[in-house]
């Protein structure tokens, strides 16, 4: 067994600031590594912990997940609770409902994985950038399957129309090289997460990245796309010292409302909406209206309102 210090475990002096040191110890804390549905894996200076759930009247977001820092009730065996988060992912639970699913907790880099095959879905990537951005973490896009494809560098292109800053990279997971491209964006006791639908390849980035050889499904003949792998959420150890976690395929993104991310991610539609004849325009079919001239120019894709409007 493997005996990590706080630092090494991604440890930073802003979660000092959520104990109260008269009655609670640094001592006591621990990273949450996995989540099952009725335990969770922990990783601590004292060694590897399997905690019991917390009480089942917790609110949804004080419950820890994949990444979170939490202080260890020693007695009870369980997380007595959740420190403050640096960044949070989450989304909107499926069904009607407005409960939220927490997803994975202070991420340094968000590594969101698509593929140059029909996988490819600029709605889907752009759902993606909002989730990175509202958490507040660094995202980058990673186009897998590169070496499958004679034009990776159209889908590239695409990519970068609406990435805004944010990097995009094209790669063969299996060409030690291209991974190269892929440490540069985590450090050491940093932590990288991968975001992506099913079978795009993040558990081949996370084998290479970790040295470690989880199950690989194939590529299904009859759509170009990979099987489902991944099935919970965890933290692993990288070769270059940082973390990465790998979570399940999530092919609907149902955001959580907060209107931050989306619009970094479309910030460039927006700009173009401070320029329109009238504050309230509702870029249809109003005079002077800035957004439906850089259409008519090609300046901007009439797909991309709809979905900003979706």
């Amino acid at each position: 067994m493997t005996i990590y210090s706080l630092e090494e475990l991604g440890w930073r002096p802003a979660f000092l600031q959520s104990l109260d040191l008269d009655r609670e110890s640094v001592d006591d804390t621990a990273r949450i590594s996995a989540v099952h549905r009725d335990t969770y894996e922990a990783l601590s200076p004292q060694g590897e912990l399997r905690l019991r759930p917390m009480p089942a009247d917790t609110p949804v977001e004080d419950r820890p997940t994949v990444g979170d820092w939490v202080l260890v009730d020693t007695a009870l065996e369980r997380p007595a609770r959740v420190l403050d988060r640096q960044t949070l992912f989450a989304r909107k639970a499926a069904g009607s409902g407005q409960d939220i699913q927490l997803i994975a907790a202070n991420v340094d880099t968000a590594v969101i994985v698509s593929s140059c095959n029909d996988d490819f879905n600029l709605p889907r990537l752009e759902r993606y950038l909002s989730l990175v951005r509202e958490a507040g973490a660094f995202p980058v896009i990673v186009l897998t399957k590169a070496d499958l494809t004679h034009d990776p560098d159209d889908y590239a292109g695409q990519a970068r129309r609406i990435a805004g800053d944010c990097a995009v990279e094209t790669l063969n997971a299996l060409d030690a090289a291209d991974l190269a491209k892929l440490t540069g964006w985590v450090g050491k006791n940093q932590t990288l997460a991968f975001l992506g639908s099913s079978g795009v390849g993040k558990t081949t980035l996370l084998n290479a990245l970790t040295g470690k050889d989880e199950a690989v499904s194939g590529i299904r003949e009859n759509d170009g796309k990979g099987r489902h792998t991944t099935r919970g959420r965890s933290m692993h150890r990288m070769i270059n010292g940082g973390w990465a976690i790998d979570l399940p395929g999530m092919r609907e993104l149902a955001l959580t409302g907060s209107p931050s991310g989306i619009e970094s991610t479309f910030d460039d539609m927006l700009a173009l909406a401070e320029q329109c004849r009238f504050s309230d325009c509702r870029h249809a079919q109003e005079p002077g209206c800035a957004v439906q001239a850089a259409i008519a120019s090609g300046e901007l894709d009439a797909d991309r309102l709809v979905r900003y409007r979706k």
